[in-house]
């Protein structure tokens, strides 16, 4: 080999080198926004893993995140356009190019909020992510804000109660006016005893409700042939279920999420353990492989393994939310690890396939029955141990003419008001709670 032939092959060496640099280079992808009251979820989607270094400025408020061996270009620019201004608490984004092997996204906020930033790797129809949570700190406590709402209709209740108890005097009659010739003496009847009021025991508290709409946010869940989305619909279904339920005031509903964002299955657990409540209703719908399955189905919680095939194959979708809506992986809470291995309690897995059968009778009328008994498996969201707990899955979305249905709001209804009717059934059966 001469010289020229030398320095030949060592520029297409270094050229070849260079190319393969810039195509390791992170190139961003999309740029999503999910808004919600208590946060804000801004996702970064890459093709390949984020470098990041992330801070928070004041004066004003601003999240700044720097990411690594990444370039402002168009592709990026463009990506970032999608982001809408004066989304949650975000006010507007904005990137440049901060160094030459540094590109600096800027977020402007309303208000202060805490950070949280995480990246995840590849799942089902994502390609890397970097995860930005922005938690405004002024926003209101939803579960403080409920058990505010919850101490108010407990109140409302009492007084119901004390009413009743102490039944209302009757008026005392005015005297008869005497009649001149001859003059008569009204006669004034003799008061009644008046009623002793018995003491309440305790105060009287109202049926606590949590209704679970599936998914949410990053999650679309099961998207239907003609695009619909699972968390879209389970979302309507349990707006009007609560609106049904709360007719009664005796029945108060607590939704996991009220919005189109993500919720972690083990915070809505500890949702429904905050606010107390006496039952738990997650709502999905499902899909299949196989676009012919159809119906419904009820499930509860089993720690022995799956009633069949199916459910598990069902369980282990719904179990993937978290991976799919973005969680940040700590290490496991030990108190968390015990309530687990307590979740098997047999009066709450007995009160929960109570639950299931009786939902399963309002179901039918509405759709047919994918199994015409409650099934078992290990479904995360369910795992409540004081708490009787269901997960139904309303139809199949992945069936086109289930899809369909799902997506009419007269078909919602039905839904809505046959989960209410189960709810209602089971609840027949408590006592009143003191």
């Amino acid at each position: 080999m001469n010289r020229r032939d030398a320095l030949r092959l060592l520029a297409a060496l270094v050229a070849g080198g260079t190319a393969s640099l810039s195509l390791a280079a992170p190139r961003v992808l999309a740029v999503r926004a999910w808004p919600g009251k208590t946060s804000t979820r801004i996702t970064i989607e890459s093709d390949s893993e984020l470098r990041f270094f992330v801070s928070s400025l004041a004066y004003p408020n601003r999240t700044v995140v720097d990411l690594s061996d990444v370039q402002a270009d168009a592709a990026f620019q463009k990506a970032l356009e999608t982001l809408k201004n004066d989304t949650g608490v975000l006010l507007r984004a904005r990137i440049g190019q901060y160094r030459p092997d540094t590109a600096r996204l800027v977020l402007e906020l309303k208000s202060a909020a805490e950070t949280a930033a995480f990246a995840l790797p590849p799942v089902g129809q994502y390609r890397h992510r970097l995860v930005i949570d922005l938690m405004p700190t002024d926003a209101d406590d939803p579960i403080a804000t409920f058990l505010s709402k919850l101490a108010e209709r407990e109140a409302t209740l009492e007084r119901a109660a004390a009413e009743v108890a102490t039944p209302a005097l009757p008026a005392t009659p005015e005297p008869i006016k005497p009649v001149v010739p001859p003059p008569i003496v009204a006669v004034i009847p003799t008061p009644p005893k008046i009623a002793v009021r018995p003491p309440l025991a305790s105060n009287v508290k109202p049926f606590v409700v949590v209704l679970d709409p599936g998914h949410g946010g990053e999650d679309p869940g099961a998207i239907g042939p003609a695009g619909t989305y699972e968390k879209d619909v389970v979302l309507a279904i349990a707006r009007q279920t609560k609106a049904l339920l709360e007719q009664d005031n005796r029945v108060i509903v607590f939704m996991t999420r009220e919005e189109d964002v993500f919720v972690p299955l083990g915070e809505r657990v500890r949702k429904a353990r905050s606010v107390n409540a006496d039952v738990f209703v997650s709502i999905h719908a499902d899909a299949f492989t196989r676009p012919d399955a159809r119906g419904s189905s009820v499930f509860t919680l089993s720690e022995r393994g799956a009633s069949s095939a199916a459910a598990k194959w069902i369980a282990d979708k719904e179990n993937q939310s978290d991976l799919i809506g973005g969680v940040r992986l700590m290490g496991r809470d030990p108190m968390l690890a015990k309530m687990i291995l307590e979740m098997s309690q047999s009066i709450t897995n007995a009160e929960s396939l109570k639950l299931g059968r009786g939902m399963i009778g309002e179901l039918k009328p509405v759709n047919k029955m994918h199994k015409n008994a409650v099934e078992q498996a290990g479904f995360a969201v369910l795992r409540s141990p004081d708490v009787p707990s269901i997960l139904i899955e309303t139809a199949f979305i992945s069936n086109p003419e289930e899809e369909l249905k799902l997506a009419s709001a007269s078909h919602q209804l039905k839904l809505a008001r046959a989960i209410r009717g189960g709810v209602r059934k089971f609840l027949a059966t408590q006592q009143m709670r003191t």
